[in-house]
């Protein structure tokens, strides 16, 4: 079966790597966003999902746009079917008439809770403890076409929305494999939806940023959220503080939210319950650290505290 492949990002990159080792299937061609600034330069860089189809030799077409030069240009790819996983821009009517079985979507939530850009992050940030994949038929709804099937997975104490994206990735290559090729061959109907929906928007930088005077397992929840993508942040003397890990403490009371103590070689930062330990963070200027090492360097120890 000939498989047009629609994806932009390095979560997009197993599920491509999947389907092009698939005896069942040949990937005729990719479908990417145009190259983008990247870094302090801005270097125009060509997306994960581009590269890695340059390297196995497959054709890529590159547009943030459909126009109809794009569309002459999916027909001529001859698929019979496309696949997508995060290729980043919604598709108008004429491009989802382009394969004769439409557009196969995989989407890593539960549908219809976190339909949008950010649904990993969303869910964790919820306090979310079980999670998801499904494939589903686009339409021009913001991921509101019928489902074909779904996968469910627990959230692990370690899990960032990193891991479980990488992890969803993975399990969900097979699932949106075998939705190719029942959907192509009738053997699956896809059904509608069903359940209460959830908007799950892309993440703002101001998100990211730590909420001190929130409950502990909620300030925990939107640090897993947003590492390691827009990164969990808070300010320290005025500047930037980047916090990559931490969990709730409960056992440890009495710090005011934002407070900084260190206690039996473990690092306290008081919120809105209990404390929750912090790990690993990175200062303004330097690189990653234990959190440990960042405290005992701090003059003023019992005057620490974030903003």
């Amino acid at each position: 079966m000939k498989v047009l492949y629609a994806g932009t990002p390095e979560t997009a990159v197993p599920p491509l790597e999947a389907l092009h080792a698939d005896p069942r299937i040949t990937v005729v061609a990719v479908l990417t966003r145009e190259p983008a600034p990247v870094g302090r330069k801005k270097v125009l860089t060509p997306s994960a999902v581009g590269r890695r189809a340059e390297e196995l030799g497959l054709p890529v077409l590159t547009a943030n746009r459909v126009t109809e030069d794009l569309l002459d240009d999916l027909r001529a790819t001859g698929a019979s079917i496309a696949a997508v996983v995060a290729y980043g821009a919604l598709l108008p009517a004429p491009a989802l008439e382009v394969f004769e079985h439409g557009w196969i979507n995989l989407h890593f939530s539960l549908l219809p809770r976190w339909r949008g850009a950010a649904p990993v992050q969303r869910a964790l940030m919820a306090g979310d403890t079980t999670i998801g994949a499904t494939t589903f038929v686009l339409n021009e709804g913001m991921d509101t076409g019928p489902v074909v099937a779904t996968l469910t997975d627990e959230v692990r104490a370690e899990d960032t929305s990193g891991s479980v994206l990488e992890r969803l990735a993975r399990e969900g290559s097979p699932l949106l494999a075998d939705s190719l090729l029942d959907v192509a061959s009738g053997r699956v109907r896809p059904e509608p939806q069903s359940g209460e929906p959830s908007a799950a928007p892309k993440l703002s930088g101001a998100e990211a940023r730590v909420r001190w005077e929130d409950p502990a397992p909620e300030v925990a929840n939107r640090v897993r959220g947003v590492t390691p993508e827009p990164g969990a942040w808070t300010e320290y003397q005025g500047q930037r503080f980047k916090v990559e890990r931490m969990a709730p403490a409960p056992e440890v009371t009495g710090i005011a939210p934002g407070h900084v103590e260190i206690r039996e070689k473990h690092v306290y930062v008081g919120t809105g319950s209990c404390a929750v330990e912090l790990t690993r963070v990175q200062p303004s200027g330097k690189k990653p650290m234990t959190a440990l090492d960042w405290a005992r360097g701090q003059q003023n120890r019992e005057q620490v505290a974030f903003a």
